[in-house]
């Protein structure tokens, strides 16, 4: 339906249009009847939908109404998968169309700084490149239905603690590469509705008040065209946020945004044409989602819930495989040990809390899976209220595991370790699970462990286990994703989106984490995740993108389309995979980009593309990746733009960060040239570097020096490498007169030229 909006706009009162700038309660935006604008309702959360039918809240605490819990953020990155992230995100579009909801909040693309962060269980990853890429899959998903999202929290939303008040101090070229390349390919690819701004500061801004990340980057660098809403209480100043492009404050605010707003305007301290454009992009989205409303819908609540259990089984990761215990036999006695097997930690706390629709019980599933010629047995093993180690609980399971022939251990981080509102303060998981583990090795060698956790843990006891499945919180089907692995009716083909440090202190944000007061400072810059720990050349528990299988793949026949191109062409990379075991698996391709030697500080390789595919026993497949000017840029501070530096460039082809199959270089030409302005104070190595200075600056060093002398011990040469450091203004007194103030002017002026 074809609608006026200025003409509709044109009708409104003052207060009318005010009014629209923040929530009528909770979950609704207002109405203006009389002229035909209907309110909408918008709610949690990014993995399942959180429509409360009660009193409101904004934590989870009171009850909602039934729908799926699908794996959280963490939990869906590690799938890799484009396709089946879109699945989710049409399922839940199609819930929301069940329950009258215009907007799901999420998905929330937040980096993964720290694995403290109290909300890393909704994050997708460390990676912005990887993130982006699921969040723009889970948009797609949603939006297809009819369906707004709202993209969170934007940006460098990454703890919890102090989160409402808390300064990010972050230089532009980290801010840029890291933490909004998170959002930005989820912003120009799928085109969410709406785009939710966090609660911190950021070098000293109010998100909900910062025109540079609002305005000048979402919506006039990257193109958005909805409404930026803010975080639930993120506002500061409600007028200088209409200002800087927030245009709906939620939630209701009984009507103190509204007044200040109509105030505003009347003392003339806010031009009502801001007013105007703000209330026409949120009448867009509103109006948009009235003509998409699909009425009457149901949707299907056990093909989601099996949708829900294909997903988690592909998300989950195996992380230790020794000696292929896993997957196990059906046959002879099996223990199965651990709280967590009767009462699953399927989902993370906070405003993300789903009422499923129904809930696996692990023993339940497995004990189906393992079929009548096994016989499994049952342990608690240890307790989920408290830490304490209850002996006769450890008794029990070291009984039923010595009477054995391999044990099951349930392990992780019980729903009090992380949450939404507060960030964990160490790795480790509780040690009465630890204690459990060792306990247990002590009678029985075959232990796999499976673990439901929200974000990486420390594992001090891995050497007892032979085989370990990272389940993540896996969702209401958990339970049935994890007996299709155990017992190998599928292949694990999940990898990690993050990456497991030995320890804490490995973690590169580890000594500015949560920071001090409300201020946070983001001093290891670009080197975030495994970007850090390439860089150190730092060992590390699991790297980035691990994952095994129960089958093997082999590389081979990498071939670029052009071994010299300019950065405004595109690049063809076709790779050969081949499965070469002996059942169907899928293999997620990863494709690293390294800069073999540039000018700025850049991590050792980064991740440009990927892909996963399914191959049958010797079935093999050619991949094809196309990178584009992105793929070798960095961001350039000085010319506010990505550039690439002129040279060569390795492509990087592997099963993890830490497993490159196989590789090829491209050397890459910029078609943009830095014009260098060269100063007295400039050093003759930086003139040596610039392409039209070489040769002036190799002139001015033969003057002073004379003729390079081949021997490495030669004192001239010596000179001339310390020289290099030297400023220009300070060869006039080292040269012996040779180099005069005047030469030094003309000089610099015949370099600017150029």
């Amino acid at each position: 339906m074809t609608r006026d909006i200025k003409s509709i706009i044109s009708q409104m009162t003052l207060e009318e249009k005010a009014g629209l700038c923040s929530g009528l309660d909770f979950w609704h935006t207002k109405s203006v009847l009389r002229l035909g604008i209907p309110s909408i309702m918008v709610t949690d959360g990014p993995h399942g939908l959180r429509k409360q039918s009660g009193e409101s809240d904004h934590l989870g605490l009171n009850c909602s109404v039934p729908a799926t819990c699908f794996p959280s953020g963490a939990t869906l990155a590690a799938s890799w998968d484009r396709s089946l992230i879109e699945k989710v995100g049409i399922a839940l579009g199609e819930e929301c169309q069940a329950e009258d909801v215009s907007i799901l909040l999420g998905p929330a693309a937040n980096i993964k700084r720290s694995p403290l962060c109290g909300r890393n269980f909704e994050y997708f990853s460390e990676d912005p490149y990887l993130s982006s890429q699921m969040a723009a899959s889970h948009i797609k998903g949603v939006q297809s239905q009819g369906v707004g999202t709202s993209l969170k929290h934007f940006a460098v939303n990454n703890q919890e603690h102090r989160r409402l008040s808390i300064n990010a101090i972050i230089d532009e070229r980290t801010l840029r590469e890291i933490y909004l390349s998170s959002f930005e390919s989820a912003v120009k690819q799928s085109k969410p509705w709406t785009v939710m701004c966090a609660y911190n500061k950021i070098n000293g801004n109010y998100c909900s008040e910062n025109e540079y990340l609002l305005t000048s980057i979402l919506k006039k660098e990257w193109g958005h065209e909805g409404f930026i809403m803010s975080d639930w209480g993120a506002v500061n100043e409600r007028v200088d946020g209409l200002k800087a492009g927030l245009e709906l404050e939620m939630p209701s605010s009984n009507g103190l945004g509204d007044r200040k707003i109509v105030e505003a305007v009347r003392n003339k301290s806010l031009s009502e044409d801001v007013l105007d454009k703000a209330v026409e992009r949120s009448l867009g989205i509103i109006f948009k989602a009235v003509d998409n409303k699909k009425e009457n819908y149901i949707f299907d609540k056990e093909e989601h819930h099996k949708l829900a259990r294909q997903v988690a089984r592909e998300c989950m990761v195996l992380l230790k495989n020794e000696e292929n215990i896993l997957p196990l036999k059906k046959e002879g006695n099996i223990a199965i040990i651990g709280a967590f097997a009767k009462k699953p930690r399927y989902q993370g706390g906070g405003s993300s809390h789903i009422n499923p629709t129904k809930l696996d019980n692990v023993l339940e599933k497995i004990k189906e899976s393992a079929g009548t010629n096994c016989n499994i047995s049952y342990s608690e093993g240890f307790s989920l209220i408290s830490d304490d180690i209850y002996e006769n609980l450890v008794d029990q399971a070291k009984s039923a595991a010595s009477q054995s022939q391999v044990v099951v251990i349930f392990a992780g981080l019980p729903d009090r370790y992380e949450s939404e509102g507060y960030d964990r303060t160490h790795m480790r998981i509780p040690e009465n699970q630890i204690n459990l583990i060792h306990e247990i090795a002590k009678v029985q060698k075959n232990i796999v462990v499976v673990l439901s956790n929200g974000s990486p843990i420390e594992m001090p006891w891995i050497s007892n286990a032979r085989g370990v499945l990272e389940g993540y919180i896996g969702g209401q089907a958990a339970g049935g994703a994890i007996a299709d692995l155990l017992f190998g009716s599928f292949s694990p083909c999940g990898k990690l989106a993050e990456t497991f440090p030995q320890k804490l202190s490995d973690n590169p944000s580890y000594l500015n984490f949560p920071g001090e007061g409300d201020v946070v400072e983001y001093k290891e810059g670009l080197f975030v995740g495994y970007r850090y720990y390439d860089k150190k050349d730092l060992q590390t528990l699991f790297p980035f993108g691990h994952g095994l299988s129960y089958t093997s793949f082999e590389y081979s026949d990498i071939s670029i389309d052009k071994k010299e191109m300019f950065d405004n062409e595109t690049l063809n990379i076709k790779v050969k995979i081949k499965n070469t075991g002996k059942i169907t698996g899928k293999e997620i391709v990863q494709l690293y980009i390294k800069d073999v030697e540039s000018t700025v500080i850049r991590p050792e390789k980064e991740l440009r593309a990927f892909e996963k595919i399914e191959l049958n026993p010797g079935q093999e497949k050619i991949i094809t990746f196309i990178l584009g000017k992105r793929a070798f840029a960095y961001y350039n501070v000085e010319i506010k733009d990505w550039h690439v530096d002129s040279g060569a460039f390795e492509l990087l082809v592997g099963a993890s960060s830490n497993d490159i199959k196989i590789k090829e270089v491209i050397n890459v030409k910029s078609t943009v040239v830095i014009k260098k302005k060269f100063s007295r104070n400039s050093t003759l190595g930086d003139i040596m570097n610039d392409p039209n200075g070489k040769k002036t600056a190799e002139s001015l060093m033969k003057d002073i020096f004379g003729e390079e002398n081949e021997s490495e011990d030669d004192l001239g040469t010596n000179m001339r490498t310390m020289f290099k450091d030297f400023v220009l203004r300070s060869m006039i007194t080292f040269s012996g007169g040779k180099f005069t103030q005047e030469m030094m002017e003309l000089l610099i002026e015949k370099l600017n030229e150029n």
